[in-house]
Formats: C-alpha cells, sequence, structure tokens
C-alpha cells in the first residue's frame, strides 16, 4: 500500500452529488473527507427550498445513498412526487449526513481556498502523480488526499446581467435593485416584490419559476407588475414541449407562463440586450442596446437576473486542468453537452473518463462539470461519481459501465400541479429512445439560432408571436 492509499478521497460539497460521492466511497471502502463551506447538509439547496424541482423523488436519490439509508430504517417518500428543496434537504440529504457511516467524515464551515500538489506547483511534472493533493482552506488548515472530487457546483457564482458576458454598465452600483435567480417571492423576499414593478432577465426554468410567482402575486398584491425580458426572438424554448415534455412539472410550467403572457399579466420584451443600469430616485433604468447602436430603456423598482450560472475553478488554478474554452467544462465532456450545437438532443452516458483532466485523481462532477452549459439533472451528477469512486477503487470495467436511467419524452411521472403522484398527465408516451441515451438536453435550434433582435419596448409582441421558431423540449 503507498503512502497516497492511505489517504483519504476529499469531496468538495455536501449537496446532493457530494454526499452521492460520500456514498459510494463507503461502500468501496475508501476513507473520504467532505469538506461544506455551509453550515449544513445541501446548504445551497436550502436557498431555493421553496422551488419545486421538476423531476420527481425516483430520480433524486442515489442508489448508494438509498441503500445506506434504507439500511438505517428511512421511510422514503412517495417515489412519484416533486420535491421542493426543502424537502429534498429535510428528508433526504439531512438524514444521509446523519448516518453513522458518513456523519464523522464530513466538516462544515470548511471552505476551501485552493488545491495543489504537495511540494509541487503546476510547472513541476516528476513525481507529480505520487505527490499527495494538497487542499487548503481559508482559515489556513492544509489537508492532504488521494484524490479531489469537486462537488462545489455554481450557485456561488452566478452569471452577470450584461449581455456580453460583462457585468453591464452600472450592475454593481445597481447591486440594490438586483436578485440573482430564484428569489422567495410569496415568501421571505415578498416585501421586496410586492406593489412593485420587477424586470426578470432569462429563458430558463428559474426564470420561469419566479414569473409565475410573480404572477401569483400580482393577482392579489395591486400595483405589482412584471416584466420578463430574453435575449431571443421567441420565448418558445422556455415554454418548451407542453404535455410531450421529459419531466411533466417541466412541461407544465412552460405551459402555464404561456398562458400568463398571452392573458397579458406578464409583459414580454424580445430581444432584449441589456447594456447599463441606471438607478434614480429609487427606481433603476435598464438601459438595452441594439446591434446598430441604438438604445432604449425600461424603468423598474427590481431586477431578477435568472441568467444562469458558471463555474468557478480559480481553487484549482494550481492542478492541470484540460478545459474547454467555451463550456469550461472538460474537452471530452463539452461537446456532448454544448447548448451552442444541440437542438433537444440527448446527453449520452458519461463517467470517468469524460470527467478526467491531465491532473490524475482530480474531477468537476455535478453542477461544476458542465461549465457554462444550462441543463443538468442529479442523477446524471450521480452516475458520474459512481463511475469516478469506481476507479479510484480500481474497479475500471464497472467505472467505464456507464448508464443513465433518466426520463423518455412523454412519460408521465407525477401530477405537476399538486406532486401526488397518483394521476397521469399525459397520454400515450411516444417511442423510447434507444437505449443508453439520457434526458433531453441543450436549446431548440441552439444559441445560434436565435438573433438577438430589439424590439420596441412599447409594442412588445405577446408569448402567442412566436417569431415562427418551433417550441423546444429543452431547459436554457
Amino acid at each position: 500500500m503507498s503512502v497516497l492509499d492511505k489517504l483519504p478521497v476529499v469531496v468538495i460539497g455536501a449537496g446532493p452529488v457530494g454526499l452521492a460521492a460520500a456514498a459510494h466511497l463507503h461502500e468501496r471502502g475508501l476513507p473520504f473527507t467532505v469538506l461544506e463551506a455551509g453550515d449544513t447538509a445541501g446548504a445551497a439547496v436550502r436557498q431555493w427550498g421553496h422551488v419545486r424541482v421538476f423531476s420527481p423523488w425516483r430520480y433524486n436519490i442515489d442508489p448508494a445513498a438509498r441503500q445506506l439509508l434504507d439500511e438505517a430504517g428511512w421511510v422514503a417518500p412517495n417515489p412519484d412526487a416533486l420535491p421542493t428543496g426543502a424537502e429534498l434537504a429535510a428528508d433526504y440529504l439531512q438524514p444521509l449526513a446523519e448516518l453513522p457511516p458518513l456523519k464523522p467524515h464530513l466538516r462544515y464551515g470548511a471552505r476551501v481556498e485552493a488545491i495543489s500538489r504537495l511540494g509541487l506547483d503546476r510547472l513541476r511534472t516528476a513525481g507529480r502523480e505520487q505527490a499527495p493533493f494538497l487542499v487548503r482552506l481559508t482559515d489556513g488548515e492544509e489537508v492532504l488526499a488521494r484524490a479531489v472530487i469537486d462537488a462545489s457546483g455554481t450557485w456561488g457564482t452566478p452569471n452577470v446581467l450584461g449581455a456580453s458576458g460583462l457585468p453591464a454598465r452600472g450592475e454593481n452600483v445597481a447591486a440594490p435593485f438586483l436578485e440573482h435567480a430564484l428569489p422567495d417571492v410569496l415568501g421571505a423576499d415578498r416585501e421586496w416584490f410586492a406593489g412593485r414593478h420587477t424586470l426578470v432577465v432569462g429563458a430558463g426554468h428559474s426564470a420561469a419559476n419566479t414569473l409565475l410567482s410573480l404572477a401569483e402575486l400580482a393577482a392579489v398584491q395591486p400595483g405589482t407588475e412584471v416584466t420578463w425580458a430574453i435575449r431571443s426572438t421567441s420565448p418558445a424554448r422556455t415554454y418548451g414541449g407542453g404535455a410531450a415534455d421529459a419531466l411533466p412539472a417541466r412541461g407544465a410550467l412552460g405551459s402555464r407562463l404561456r398562458e400568463h403572457v398571452e392573458a397579458g399579466r406578464i409583459r414580454l420584451l424580445t430581444g432584449f440586450s441589456v447594456h447599463a443600469l441606471n438607478p434614480a430616485d429609487g427606481r433603476v433604468a435598464v438601459v438595452v442596446r441594439a446591434a446598430d447602436g441604438g438604445e432604449e430603456s425600461v424603468a423598474v423598482d427590481r431586477i431578477v437576473a435568472a441568467t444562469g450560472f458558471r463555474p468557478d475553478h480559480s481553487i484549482a488554478g494550481e492542478l492541470r486542468l484540460d478545459l474547454d474554452p467555451v463550456l469550461g467544462a472538460t474537452r471530452a465532456l463539452a461537446p456532448l453537452i454544448d447548448p451552442n450545437e444541440h437542438s433537444c438532443g440527448t446527453v449520452p452516458p458519461h463517467g470517468v473518463d469524460e470527467l478526467a483532466h491531465p491532473e490524475p485523481g482530480y474531477y468537476a462532477v455535478g453542477m461544476k462539470s458542465y461549465g457554462r452549459a444550462p441543463t443538468f439533472l442529479m442523477a446524471t451528477g450521480y452516475e458520474q461519481v459512481r463511475s469516478v469512486v469506481a476507479a479510484l477503487a480500481g474497479d475500471w470495467a464497472a467505472a467505464r459501465d456507464v448508464q443513465l436511467d433518466l426520463p423518455e419524452t412523454g412519460v408521465c411521472n407525477s401530477n405537476p400541479v399538486d406532486s401526488t403522484g397518483g394521476d397521469s398527465c399525459c397520454g400515450t408516451a411516444p417511442a423510447a429512445e434507444p437505449a443508453g441515451r439520457g434526458l433531453a438536453t441543450g436549446i431548440a435550434g441552439g444559441l445560434l439560432s436565435a438573433p438577438l433582435n430589439l424590439v420596441n419596448l412599447d409594442t412588445a409582441p405577446t408569448g402567442g408571436q412566436t417569431g415562427g421558431q418551433t417550441g423546444g423540449c429543452c431547459a436554457s
């Protein structure tokens, strides 16, 4: 046994994928330590606890974690019900983190500052694979590891509001008017939105969730206005596939959003490219710039930037990473998930080979592994860590036998309205996808199919005017 074999595998993050990694490491008999920056398991998940996920419980529980929980007498939730983030944390992640096989190995309030190789910077090659990883925490403590599984996610690094990938002019100054994805509109954050005009920027499901909550608030709170702005000329990709969607709740979300837009309860602005934010007199003017240089503006009280997230690889700056220059995923994974190319395609099963870097023993998994690509399911992350841990255990046959059990298009798993799981919401399901293929991903037509044409803010089209783009089944 080498010196490395005596060291733990360090897992960064105690969210769904990080705890799944811990369960698989325990199952394989490998020593491990989980470092969580928050003060509890699922700290990031709890921040969107008011939001109900699209996929039912059956797809949100890792098999190795399920086995540990079942052995402890865990009462499993209805497999067809749709959990909220709070339920996911309270009914699954917290019980999992409290299990005796895992609890002693979890450390909270342990934020990772940097990762390197003991005694070696990125330039040094000789002896590199035999050197332990050095994981430095923000308090100065250093932890040695035989391998590192980074499941820290992207929640803490949202995309900026500016359309060019840079902050819009004045974005920092306008921070008091700005919320990032998934504020609790009907709960803790209600006072920020009631009786005010809110602009939601973004075309993904985070934007859709927030818009539906704002529409509900506007129905009972006078003076509440809702405006939705997207960069493309059509909201079709957000409306999705309706009843044909692979996840019924996701399809229902788009259908409800379309109804609000067509009824005028949500004002839709297309071709909306944010250039600057100018706070004045308790409001903020959002300046829109067209490709020809022309500008217009709309004044609002609050802005929700539901513009997605991006990975932060800075903690691994002294490791040898091979990242795709576009997505920030590994070069092997990037072409499988690139939203510029995929038009409701599928994510093929992928594992340790697609996640590997030139730095042996370091793997970014979960949301972080997808870089800026927008579509990800917990079940995908669970299969990632199963494969990675099998490889760390030397079981390469199992590591490369990668499979995904994900919902097929048109199959109903639960009732998207009340989450009871007892009723079917769809008709006959279309033929199943070929074996070994995953959940539909990408954007209808790809990002390159959505020209950013500016429209007059006073005559913005409603959701019924889709500009001819066909609907998609994907997130954005």
